[in-house]
This record gives C-alpha cells, sequence and structure tokens, in this order.
C-alpha cells in the first residue's frame, strides 16, 4: 500500500466524536485525526500482510493514529530479528500510555521468546525516557505473570525507583493483577517491598476495584494500606 493513500485513508476513517473522547484521556504531542481503534487494527494487518518494510522504513509520525498504526504493524511481525529493529525504534516514539499499552498488548512474538524479552524488557527499565520504562513494565504485565517469572518480576518492580505517574501507574496496575492470580506470593512480596507509598496504596486500590476479588480479601486489602505519619 502506497504510504500517502495510508494517510489518507486515516483521514477519510476520521470520527470527530470519538477524537474528543480521546483527546481528553489521551496527552500526547502527536495531532489526532480520530480513528477507532478496530479499523487501525484492521489497516495493519493489511499491511503486514503487504509490505510492511517499506511502510516501515518510510513511516513519519504527524498523527497520533500514524505512531499507533506503526506500533501494530510491528506487533505483528513474526520474525524476531525485524521485530526487534523496527520495536526499539519505535518505543522512543511513544508518549502517552494508550500506544504503549495497545502495541505491547499486541505483541504475540514475546510469547514465543520470552527469555530473549526478559533481556530486552531490563535495559528498559533502566531508561531515562518514562514511556520506554512503561513499555517493560507493561511487557511484564502482560507477559511474564506466571510462576516460573513471579520473582523475578517482583525483584524488577522493586528496583524501579521514579516519580512518574505513568511508570508507577503502571507498576500497581501490574501488581494489582499479580493479587488477584497469585495473592498468597503477591502479599507476601508486599509485606516487604520497598515500593513507594503511592504504588503501594493504588496496587491495593486497583485489586479492590476487581470484581475478581472477594468481598474479604477486599476488606484485608483495605486495612494493608499506608498511612502518613
Amino acid at each position: 500500500m502506497k504510504y500517502n493513500l495510508i494517510i489518507k485513508k486515516l483521514k477519510q476513517e476520521k470520527d470527530l466524536k470519538y477524537k474528543e473522547f480521546n483527546q481528553k484521556i489521551i496527552s500526547t504531542k502527536y495531532e489526532m485525526i480520530g480513528v477507532r481503534t478496530p479499523i487501525l487494527r484492521h489497516l495493519a494487518k493489511e499491511i503486514s500482510n503487504d509490505d510492511y518494510k517499506s511502510f516501515l522504513d518510510n513511516v513519519e509520525d504527524n498523527y497520533y493514529e500514524e505512531v499507533l498504526l506503526e506500533g501494530l504493524v510491528i506487533s505483528n511481525i513474526k520474525e524476531i530479528t525485524d521485530s526487534n529493529k523496527y520495536f526499539d525504534k519505535f518505543i522512543k516514539k511513544i508518549d502517552n500510555w494508550a500506544i504503549c499499552d495497545m502495541v505491547v498488548s499486541s505483541m504475540k512474538i514475546v510469547s514465543k521468546n520470552k527469555e530473549f524479552y526478559l533481556k530486552k524488557i531490563k535495559d528498559y527499565l533502566k531508561a531515562k525516557d518514562e514511556y520506554i520504562v512503561r513499555v517493560g513494565i507493561i511487557l511484564l504485565l502482560d507477559y511474564y505473570l506466571e510462576e516460573k517469572y513471579l520473582e523475578e518480576v517482583f525483584s524488577l518492580i522493586d528496583n524501579i525507583k521514579r516519580e512518574e505517574y505513568y511508570i508507577n501507574m503502571a507498576c500497581a496496575w501490574l501488581l494489582s493483577i499479580a493479587l488477584i492470580k497469585y495473592k498468597d506470593k503477591t502479599l507476601k512480596y508486599l509485606k516487604t517491598c520497598h515500593l513507594d507509598d503511592f504504588t503501594y496504596n493504588k496496587a491495593l486500590q486497583k485489586a479492590r476495584e476487581s470484581l475478581r476479588v472477594s468481598k474479604e480479601d477486599k476488606k484485608y486489602y483495605q486495612s494493608l494500606k499506608r498511612t502518613s505519619g
């Protein structure tokens, strides 16, 4: 697909009400067109089945949807060398939680190459950029919350000492899901963790908000909340 035709198609699919909604919840430097996610996913699949390298080698970053489309195309790559090359270039463009989370959750190649990506994650978590760190955390959340990796995930999260909101919210989200899936082991970690109060309390709060948590556990998690002073 010709690149200029792709941009033209994005503009043809604009939904002004959806654009207005997205602008309220997503802070980004990129101009928004207002294209719904299913349309972007369908277009990404079309590009992936055509000449995705040509698209990725010529992609620009003028629009929010353009950057998200790039990420979704990369998430469809099945060959690890190409995937890694384009992904590491792409994550430097991420400036909001939505692009980060949608693209990372679509990276099915990670499931088949966990040891390779675990090494990459450790590098991402050391990055200066807020959203590259968030990429690492969301990768852990989406692909490594299982018995084999649980203790290492806790260790990696415990060593993140950052103040950025979207980093700490990602950590809290991860730990809330860990509480649901591995309650006893996660509680054991939380009792000795070195998390800041915001992340710790937010993890408990998000777990309490889940419909998958019993009333008794919600009450117990409330009792574990840290209070200032």
